[in-house]
């Protein structure tokens, strides 16, 4: 496709966003931003949060990945469903018990605070640095494909992705953001599915020959026992993958807003129930075109690997003009649906944690304050975006995304497992010490394993934080008044 084609189906895109958000922005209240008036349909928020959860990191990175990788990914997708199980059934009755806005009420209340603060902090940090990673693998995609043809410099094209997020979520937040995600999934998963299609009918396969051809190729295999000490050894990506879920969802201000928009726990719950079923499909669907593209890469004799394969196959139009035009909308789509409820929710954690301006401020006076704080999260994520073009290796994205939330939210599922699964109560003042020096810990303890006894720890980094985090609060152990 030309840069201008490219160009113009952006723009088309987005003034379709900013069209929804000009029709569900009617008010734009803080009530409306951060839980649309509790008055979303749970069958809206499910399909949406597919999107949301996928982002542009799963469009690009997990088909990729199979290369190297096989099908071990899907261990940790299994895993996801038992954490989706978790959610819905522990951490749902509680937050919608509580009436929370922010679930990081919920450690004010349970312990005070100083491990409110952390907590709160904790998401900031975690959500910036991943929404900034799901950014930052598309706009060095949009970057090569269209914008270094134009002399268009990086930081230009990471500041227009930003301020067109801004443009359609200023007002209403989540409000038009449930409606905009249920747009987005639907072109992501249009996209990925004309995508396989495609692909297979090129490489002569269809019906059960496709299923076939999968299974016995041997990028196709799910499951490892073979090496324990490997990262892709089954048990440790199983567990990885439902305590994934449980804190990069259950624990995470972004995927638990949307939640709670729903009418009540019974909608809640029912959300989470189908969307776990769509997103594992979904998930191994993505898998199969990895396979898929990569046979056609070899055949071909096609030099595209890791998160470059998906772009320069659709870009140089070997599957026509159609799966192209669908693949950029697929991957803006997912991208963006990712992206603009990450932003958000670090809104509303900052304004309702960090600065309490519920607390403080007449309804008025809370609108400005979140509307300004909106423009400056903004301006952080392109900050933080351009700093990665320069450090970011050649690693597929999703699996520095996932080593990276090992360590952020580790300290908070080390608080959430302590307060829901004890009765004890914690020294406050000395969680955020615990907290802080917790990632230190657990990334010495990993890097000690694999130098002398070649154990990798892989995503189970994140068990082994939560886990050093609660060791620390039984330590700092209080009585309860």
């Amino acid at each position: 496709m030309e840069s201008l084609h490219i160009l113009l189906l952006i723009a088309g895109y987005f003034l379709a966003l900013i069209l929804i958000s000009f029709l569900t922005n009617r008010g734009g209240s803080n009530a409306d931003f951060f839980k649309a008036g509790k008055q979303s349909p749970w069958y809206l928020v499910a399909f949406g949060m597919i999107g949301a959860s996928l982002s542009g990191v799963t469009f690009i990175s997990v088909p990729g990945w199979v290369e190297a990788s096989s099908f071990s990914y899907f261990q940790v997708v299994l895993g996801y469903t038992v954490g989706y199980a978790v959610i819905g059934t522990v951490l749902l009755p509680l937050y919608y018990r509580l009436n929370l806005t922010s679930i990081y009420t919920y450690l004010d209340e349970r312990f005070g605070k100083a491990s409110y603060k952390t907590g709160a902090s904790f998401f900031l940090i975690s959500r910036v640095i991943g929404a900034s990673f799901r950014l930052y693998l598309v706009a060095i995609v949009l970057q090569s494909l269209i914008f270094d043809d134009m002399n268009i410099p990086f930081w230009v094209t990471v500041t227009i992705t930003i301020l067109l997020i801004w443009l359609y979520t200023f007002k209403s937040g989540i409000k038009t953001i449930v409606w905009t995600d249920t747009l987005q999934t639907l072109f992501m998963l249009v996209a990925v599915g004309v995508a396989v299609y495609y692909v297979s009918t090129d490489l002569g396969l269809s019906g059960s020959n496709l299923f076939n051809f999968i299974a016995d190729s041997d990028m196709s295999q799910i499951f490892f026992f073979d090496d324990w000490k490997s990262g892709d050894h089954f048990v440790k990506q199983f567990i990885s993958g439902a305590f994934i879920a449980i804190v990069m969802t259950g624990l995470d201000q972004d995927m638990m807003q949307k939640n709670l928009t729903c009418r009540n726990l019974k909608d809640a719950q029912k959300n989470m129930f189908w969307f776990t079923i769509v997103l594992t499909i979904v998930n191994f669907v993505f898998l199969v075109l990895g396979l898929l593209l990569t046979v056609y890469a070899q055949q071909n004799g096609i030099d595209a690997h890791k998160d470059q394969l998906f772009p320069t196959l659709a870009a140089n139009n070997e599957f026509g003009i159609g799966v192209a035009i669908l693949f950029f909308l697929g991957l803006i789509a997912a991208a963006y649906s990712s992206a603009d409820s990450a932003l958000t929710a670090l809104t509303t954690s900052f304004s309702i944690d960090i600065l309490e301006i519920e607390k403080k401020y007449d309804e008025k006076k809370q609108v400005r304050i979140r509307k300004r704080i909106h423009i400056l999260l903004s301006l952080l994520l392109i900050l933080v975006i351009i700093i990665f073009k320069y450090v970011i290796a050649d690693e597929s994205v999703i699996s520095k995304l996932f080593v990276f939330a090992g360590y952020t939210y580790g300290p908070l599922l080390g608080l959430y497992a302590y307060g829901l699964f004890t009765k004890w109560n914690v020294k406050d003042k000395f969680v955020p010490a615990i907290a802080i020096a917790t990632p230190f810990l657990g990334y010495g303890i990993s890097y000690l394993c694999e130098a002398y006894f070649n154990f990798e720890f892989g995503f189970f980094i994140l068990i082994l934080n939560g886990a050093l985090t609660f060791l620390g609060l039984i330590l700092i152990r209080a009585q309860k008044n």
